[in-house]
This record gives structure tokens, C-alpha cells and sequence, in this order.
């Protein structure tokens, strides 16, 4: 494969899933005796117990965000897991005995699926080889923050619950299984995976829908819905990226827009805001719970954040069973055998075990099959125990050379990478474990491939230097909003041809497109611009067809229809609380003969890599899509009493005892500022997914930023912080960032001091 390295040039100043596995016949228990599991090796991998210095402290801000100053950084790190013990104890526990492959021993057998899951991957073996493999001193830096947590649990014991207290105490060996958990089997390769392989036909139900259907059953080959395939979980989580060269700002500073979209209910999914300062570190940003570093971050040097890319980096093999084994290069290989035992809490407070056995093939574990034939899984990144490390040393680099060295040891598996610093560098990276294959294209490793030979067991993945990404392109701004890489610096093109083997080459996202025109929109951006652009809830779907609706609803459209047309027509192609309209416009969207901003299909005119502004655009259907307004106007009046009803009146920003209207809709209308609503409940639909954290920096002298963690900085019972940043939220409104002591002073609410 001759993958070029895009960049451009002028360098300045550089100074160097849930769901059982479809394979439960395949009994799954431990690789080892239930005393050598995870659990048991927390003493080997904490000790010895890490005690910070005198002097260490944790100051709490009014919005509960934690504000470590530390006199090392073993300290930091201890500190840091004090802090996330104190805010998300509860959670942290169910997060990590997820991790360690024990839930359902902790929670009851709703947490079986996690469980097997973790089994038949060997997380715990691979756990603690990877704990061997760190460096003696960021092993040390994880052993901190395990004894942070343990030393808040230990010291508050009635903060948590009582099925929370049977998970403490946790060491190093915890956090590096949750980091596999979350990486490799939260983004990468999900149990429902098991499920719902590629020409399943259960499939049908999945999050993969259509794409996998149209994957022929057995098949080493799948159709053009390969593009859909790979980006299944880009569909799911979301996020925007903005990097903004100094030629691009008022200031003449760079600037950056970080904003993942997630789910917001407790779990994996959630955000933890901190600041980290030790000598010579004074970082800020969030990160999920449970991991030790920040995955979004900011500091006075640079700052990165990150949007889910799906790389194809997962490989499913047909393995051709043999007496004795499996066949494979024209022998017959004896299966790799494990056993495991589970154990399940029963409501009566007693145990239940699950006796599993665990077989394994030179290319993975099996976790299904398949017209008689096992599946067998291949998912990257096992062999890259540091993506950790990575993590730490990008975000504490003081210039672009330092985190381009951070970011080419391509530990981190997945996720795009959007970053700018103080120097005015900015960059977009496809970054991401991508398989290297000798010979098929895209279509053929998305499907299910043959397993009988060595000539598709891959090894290793592209490098850094072939990776899609542009360095400080002439437009001056690079974005991502899952979309694929080649408009990352609109209106340079990276040609995606090389790539046709190894990713995904186009996916409509007329969320990108809403991105690019707005960074389109003025020569020069000011941070004002970025607060307003964050927050726009413009339909670019809308702009796209509606016109064509509106006229063929004239033609071709009943009474009803031309009723619900006039109410478009006067919409003002927004998700604002007091837009009239677009209730009903995204009901038209969902019914068949509608159009999505996340598919190619229905429009006339099809979608251009090189004319994302106008393309796609138009109604291929007409007629099929008046009859989608009619029953999307019966519906709407049946939902919500009238065609006009505001769409704050019904979407909803709930939590706890807070009620306010909503702004922001979901990213398939091309709206920007994403929000997802859940099923209506008594006229109203409550947020349930989309913008969590959220940061805007200019890179000045000194620093500008402001934040926002939507859904607040604490899961725990009682708190005060679960719902307190939904008022601006719903006002679209950012906070000011307190990183001087000063200002943090000036906002305590407590403070933390060892």
C-alpha cells in the first residue's frame, strides 16, 4: 500500500457494545484458578501503598470542579483519584468491576453479558502483562491513583453504597483492564458485536440496520454499505472539532473548539472536568471516568481534543473446523483452550457460577458461528499496552515536536485528532491502529474473511507518517465532525484513493457540512464567533430540501400536507426552544420517503467530496416524500397536539428536579449543536444524549477558554452538581475557566488538603 503523507508546509517556529456473544453453546470462566483473577493480584500490582506529601490539595469550585495543586506528580495522580472517588464513587466502582470481568459477582446477572465478554478476550491476563510492560515510573503514577481512590473510599466508606463498597479496594491492575474495557471493548469491539456480525441476519435489529444486511452471510465480501459498517459507532457517539490557525483569528492567536457528544445517563460514557497542576504542569480539560489522564486537554502550550473515527479495526475470520482442531496453512491446529468461572449475585444475596470454556485461534478468540463454521476475532491495539503513557505525554508536551513525537508511538487506538497550540500550529490526524492487509480492498475486510490461511492474519497498521492528516493548511482551519478525513481542511482535498483499502471513503454528514460553512462564512473568526457558532441550530437538511418539499408539496400534496407546508415554509429552519416547526420537520425525516443528513440516500443530487456545501441537495422522490409529510403531519398532531407546537415546549433538559427547554437537535438534521431526546413521557421528550464537555481556548498570552460539562461534574447521591450547569445549557451560555488560584479562591466551595 503507497500511502503518502499529507501535510502542509510552513512549520513556524518549531522547536523539535451489551448483549450475551451469539456463541453462548462456546461455555465461557477464567483463563486461571478464581484466586489468580484480577481482583487477586490488587495487592502485587498497589504495592506499595502510594502516601502523598504534606501539603497536596484539592480545592473545590462552586460548580464542584476539582482543582489539584500538587507537589509532585505521583501526587497529581493520587489527588486525581481522590477527586473522581469523591465526585463519581458510585459509578467509578461499576466502571471498574466492568473492567476487571466481575460485575455480575458485585451487581447480579445483568452485568453476565460485560462479563463473558471480558472472559472470552483474556482482559485479566492481558491486564497484567500490560501493567509489567509501563515504564517504573507512570506504573507508579497508576498505582497513585488507584491509592487516591481507595484512600477517599476508605476514608468516607458511607458515601458510597453498599454494592459500590464490595468492588474497593482497586489498584493499577483495574484501571489498565478499564482502559482495554473502553478502548478496545466499548469503541472497538463491543459485545453486541458478538451479535450482530457482519451478514447476520439478526443484524436486522442492530445498530449496524442496513449496512449489515447487505453483508452476504459467509462472505469474505460486503457490499457499498461498507462505508456504513465502519462508521456504525460514529453514528452513535458524536463530537466537533475545531482547530483555527492565527491567520484565520481577530487575535492573531490560534484557537480551538473541543465538544464530544455522548450519552448522558451515568456510565462510560460520562465526563469528568478537572485541572492537574504540579511543578512545571498546570493542565485542564475532562476526561471519561475511570481513566487516569485526559483525553480532551488544554494547558498554556497546546491543547487537542478528539472525534470518534471508526477505523476498520476489527477483522472477523470463518474458521474451517478439523478433528482436532481447526485447519490452517494446511495443517490442523489444536484450539487454544481456557476456562473461566463467573460468579453471579442472586437477589437473595447468594451465588450463582457460570462454568465457561474459552477457545482461542491464532487470529483471536472464537465468539460465534456460523453455518457450522466459528468465528473467530481480530481487534487491533492488543499489542500496544501504552496508549496510556501516550496520553500523558501528549498532554504535557510544550510545543508541536513534542506532541507529534507523543502522538507517532500511535498507542491510542481510534479516535480523530484535532489540535492547536500557542506557537499557532494547528493539525487534523486520522489517528488510529489501521491495519495493514496484503492484498482485498475495504469490502473485503468488512465482511467475514477466510481463516484458513496466513495471508489474511495481519500484524501490524499503517504508521504515522501514512495516516491521513494536514499541518497548518493555507485555509487556516482544519474541523471533524466524524465525518471521514478528506475535508478536514475544506477547501483542500485529501485524496482518499490511496486509503481504498484501509478506510471508509465517503460519509454523508451534512453535520460537517453545517461546520465547514460556518468556518467558511468570515475571513477572520473571532472567539465571540466560535461562542456562536458552537451553539447554532441551523438545519443544513433543511436548506437542503426543503425548498423542493415545499414545491411539490403544492403539487402533489393533500389538505393536510399544504397545511404543514405553510408551517415550514414560516420556520425558521432552526432547533431553537421557540422554533415553530421543526418538531414537525424532524417527524418528516423520520418517516419513510424522508430524507437523513446521515445518508446519501433520497436526494437528487448525489454527494460530492468536492462540493460539500451543495451536495447532496434536492429531492430524488418528490411524490414519496409528500406522502412522508402527510404522515409525519398526522403524527406531529397526534404527538404534540398541533403542526407549530415549539420545540422547547416538548424537548426537554431534565435532571433530577431541574425542567428547562431545550435547544440543539439531533445531528441527523445537520444541526451543529447536537442533542437526541428520549421516547415521549406526558408530552415531553428529556435529553438523553449529545453535547457533554465542552471547551473553547484561544491561545493567547494570557490563555482565553471557557467550558461547560452540560449534565455537571458529580453522579453522587445528594449532590448539589448533578444538574447545575443545565440552566446554561439551556440559555446558551459557557462558563469562564478558573485556573489561576486566585480565581478558584474567589469561587470555593471546599477544598481537599493531605
Amino acid at each position: 500500500m503507497n500511502i503518502p503523507v499529507r501535510r502542509s508546509m510552513g512549520l513556524r517556529g518549531m522547536s523539535r457494545r451489551r448483549g450475551a456473544p451469539a456463541a453462548c453453546s462456546l461455555a465461557l470462566a477464567l483463563s486461571m484458578p478464581l484466586s489468580l483473577s484480577l481482583a487477586g493480584q490488587v495487592s502485587a500490582a498497589q504495592a506499595p501503598v502510594y502516601r502523598p506529601q504534606h501539603g497536596s490539595e484539592i480545592l473545590w469550585d462552586q460548580y464542584g470542579v476539582a482543582h489539584v495543586y500538587a507537589k509532585s506528580v505521583p501526587d497529581l495522580f493520587y489527588c486525581f483519584g481522590w477527586a473522581l472517588a469523591k465526585s463519581h464513587g458510585d459509578l467509578l466502582a461499576r466502571l471498574y468491576a466492568e473492567g476487571r470481568g466481575r460485575a455480575a459477582e458485585y451487581y447480579g446477572a445483568s452485568e453476565l453479558a460485560n462479563d463473558r465478554w471480558m472472559a472470552i478476550n483474556d482482559v485479566a491476563a492481558r491486564s497484567r502483562a500490560w501493567l509489567r510492560a509501563q515504564t517504573p515510573a507512570f506504573r507508579g503514577y497508576l498505582q497513585a491513583f488507584a491509592a487516591g481512590i481507595d484512600a477517599y473510599v476508605a476514608a468516607h466508606p458511607d458515601s458510597l453504597s453498599v454494592q459500590a463498597r464490595r468492588v474497593f479496594p482497586v489498584s493499577a491492575l483495574d484501571v489498565i483492564a478499564y482502559e482495554q474495557h473502553i478502548f478496545q471493548y466499548t469503541y472497538a469491539a463491543p459485545a453486541s458485536r458478538a451479535e450482530h456480525l457482519p451478514g447476520d441476519p439478526v443484524a436486522a435489529a442492530s445498530p449496524l440496520g442496513e449496512a449489515a444486511r447487505a453483508l452476504p452471510p459467509g462472505s469474505g465480501a460486503a457490499s457499498g454499505a461498507a462505508d456504513a459498517v465502519l462508521s456504525r459507532f460514529a453514528e452513535i457517539p458524536g463530537s466537533n472539532g475545531w482547530a483555527i490557525g492565527p491567520s484565520r483569528t481577530t487575535s492573531g492567536h490560534a484557537m480551538l473548539l473541543m465538544n464530544p457528544h455522548l450519552p448522558w445517563p451515568a456510565g462510560w460514557s460520562t465526563y469528568y472536568e478537572i485541572q492537574l497542576t504540579a511543578p512545571g504542569i498546570d493542565l485542564y480539560g475532562a476526561t471519561q471516568v475511570g481513566l487516569p489522564v485526559l483525553r480532551f486537554v488544554f494547558s498554556d502550550y497546546l491543547g487537542f481534543t478528539h472525534t470518534v473515527n471508526s477505523p476498520n479495526e476489527v477483522t472477523y475470520y470463518r474458521i474451517s473446523p478439523a478433528a482436532g482442531g481447526y485447519r490452517f496453512d494446511g495443517k490442523v491446529l489444536p484450539y487454544q483452550v481456557r476456562h473461566q468461572v463467573l460468579r453471579v449475585l442472586r437477589p437473595d444475596g447468594s451465588f450463582a457460577t457460570e462454568r465457561l470454556t474459552i477457545r482461542s485461534t491464532v487470529q483471536g478468540p472464537i465468539i460465534a458461528e456460523r453455518d457450522g463454521h466459528p468465528i473467530a476475532m481480530r481487534v487491533a491495539g492488543l499489542d500496544r499496552p501504552f496508549a496510556l503513557q501516550e496520553y500523558w505525554q501528549m498532554a504535557t508536551a510544550h510545543d508541536f515536536a513534542d506532541f507529534q513525537a507523543a502522538v507517532a508511538r500511535l498507542q491510542v487506538p481510534t479516535f480523530n485528532m484535532i489540535y492547536a497550540d500557542r506557537d499557532g500550529h494547528i493539525e487534523y490526524l486520522y489517528n488510529g491502529l489501521v491495519p495493514r492487509h496484503r492484498f482485498g480492498d475495504l469490502r473485503f475486510w468488512s465482511g467475514i474473511v477466510p481463516g484458513d490461511s496466513s495471508r489474511t492474519l495481519w500484524h501490524d497498521y499503517l504508521t504515522y507518517a501514512q495516516l491521513p492528516k494536514v499541518i497548518d493548511p493555507p485555509g487556516g482551519t482544519v474541523q471533524n465532525s466524524n465525518d471521514p478525513p478528506w475535508d478536514a481542511a475544506w477547501p483542500q482535498v485529501i485524496d482518499p484513493a490511496p486509503y481504498a483499502d484501509a478506510i471508509p471513503a465517503s460519509r454523508v454528514s451534512l453535520r460537517m457540512a453545517q461546520g465547514i460553512r460556518m468556518l467558511s462564512a468570515s475571513p477572520k473568526i473571532s472567539f465571540d464567533d466560535l461562542i456562536r457558532d458552537k451553539w447554532s441550530h441551523r438545519c443544513e437538511l433543511a436548506d437542503r430540501v426543503l425548498p423542493d418539499l415545499l414545491a411539490a408539496t403544492a403539487r402533489y400534496g393533500d389538505a393536510l400536507a399544504r397545511q404543514a407546508a405553510q408551517v415550514l415554509a414560516s420556520w425558521d429552519r432552526t432547533t431553537n426552544a421557540t422554533s415553530r416547526g421543526a418538531l414537525l420537520f424532524m417527524d418528516w425525516m423520520q418517516q419513510p420517503g424522508g430524507l437523513n443528513g446521515y445518508s446519501a440516500k433520497g436526494f437528487a443530487q448525489p454527494y460530492d467530496l468536492h462540493r460539500p456545501l451543495t451536495t447532496p441537495s434536492g429531492l430524488a422522490d418528490p411524490q414519496a416524500a409528500v406522502r412522508a409529510l402527510e404522515a409525519a403531519a398526522r403524527e406531529t398532531i397526534a404527538e404534540y397536539g398541533s403542526l407549530d407546537r415549539p420545540w422547547g415546549e416538548v424537548m426537554r433538559l431534565k435532571l433530577g428536579s431541574v425542567d428547562l427547554p431545550a435547544s440543539g437537535g439531533p445531528g441527523e438534521l445537520g444541526v451543529f449543536d447536537v442533542l437526541k431526546f428520549g421516547p415521549l413521557h406526558n408530552g415531553e421528550r428529556a435529553a438523553e444524549f449529545g453535547s457533554s464537555f465542552v471547551a473553547l481556548v484561544s491561545f493567547g498570552h494570557p490563555l482565553r477558554a471557557k467550558v461547560l460539562l452540560s449534565y455537571g461534574s458529580s453522579t453522587q447521591p445528594g449532590t448539589t452538581h448533578r444538574s447545575d450547569q443545565l440552566a446554561l445549557v439551556s440559555a446558551g451560555q459557557l462558563r469562564d475557566v478558573w485556573r489561576t488560584r486566585a480565581e478558584v479562591e474567589a469561587h470555593l466551595e471546599g477544598s481537599d488538603r493531605f
